[in-house]
């Protein structure tokens, strides 16, 4: 027979109340605030789960800071933030170049220090491919109905102004850059621009350059000198009112010669394409017309 005091019998407990009366320096625990707390303490639930990209965490650190990263100019990582521009800015910035108003600065009032190549590169791309289309057919349309003219498409063209455009677009830029950078360490308090600010106000001073060379391909002098004197005058406001403040404080020997390789260069690359791309054809001689046609009506010797 078992004992009254076997530690394995089971026992009836009483009532929690009744035990609590009998000790009541007992501890309690409630298992129903236990199971509720770890719901409240909980982490919150999150969607990227523990995967969670670290390079993108460190980008949100980034812009919360507000600061980025500096990365070296000859990876493409420098160069990808200057085509992140939208549409209507490239609108903005067209038209900006086209229609000048006078005392605006291109770079404070579009740019605004956010210069983008987006723009400037399809510009003078579509430029280059004007050029060289008008030309071919602005010289088929002046040959056009003589018997011994055969037309024959000039692709060397393209090439050709290719290289003067972004030439022009690009080392100018760098070369009134470095100036400017010098003269700002002579002289402190000259505005200073950056080599992309320049170089995006070049790209787009050229943008009034497409619709003059597709009125090039009418064959009339007259029309294409005028057409070279508006756009002049128009792509000269632009770099002019932008590049006047970084050089009206200095000395008045470097302000015209500062002022004047800007308009001069501007109407060279104006000038070279007319002439080169668009040139007058040789008249023929009223003499050399006759022997030739004398020379198609000999009869051959039998």
């Amino acid at each position: 027979m078992a004992s009254t005091n076997d530690p394995f019998q089971f026992h009836e407990f009483e009532e929690a109340g009744n035990l609590l009366e009998a000790n009541k320096d007992a501890t309690t625990i409630s298992i129903e605030e236990d199971e509720s707390k770890p719901e409240k303490q909980r982490p919150a639930f999150s969607p990227a789960g523990d995967d969670e990209d670290p390079l993108a965490s460190d980008d949100k650190t980034e812009l919360l800071s507000g600061q980025k990263k500096s990365v070296p100019f000859w990876t493409f990582e420098y160069y990808q933030r200057f085509f992140d521009v939208e549409t209507h800015h490239v609108k903005e910035r067209i038209v900006g170049s086209v229609l000048p108003w006078p005392g605006k600065n291109f770079i404070h009032t579009y740019l605004r220090r956010n210069p983008d190549l987006y723009g400037p590169f399809w510009i003078c791309t579509t430029l280059v491919f004007a050029i060289a289309i008008s030309g071919n057919l602005s010289n088929f349309l002046m040959h056009l109905g003589k018997p011994n003219y055969k037309y024959t498409p000039e692709f060397q063209k393209v090439t050709i102004a290719a290289t003067a455009i972004f030439s022009y677009a690009w080392f100018v830029p760098l070369a009134l850059w470095g100036f400017l950078l010098w003269r700002n360490n002579k002289i402190m308090n000259l505005v200073s621009y950056s080599f992309m600010e320049i170089a995006c106000v070049y790209g787009y001073s050229l943008s009034i350059y497409i619709p003059t060379v597709i009125l090039w391909i009418l064959p009339y002098e007259w029309l294409r000198w005028c057409t070279i004197v508006v756009a002049l005058v128009l792509s000269g406001s632009v770099l002019g009112t932008t590049f006047w403040p970084a050089v009206r404080d200095d000395h008045p020997k470097i302000i015209i010669a500062i002022m004047s390789a800007i308009v001069v260069l501007n109407a060279l690359l104006a000038v070279g394409c007319k002439t080169y791309f668009f040139s007058k054809p040789e008249e023929v001689q009223p003499g050399e017309l006759s022997s030739a046609t004398q020379a198609t009506k000999a009869p051959n010797p039998t």
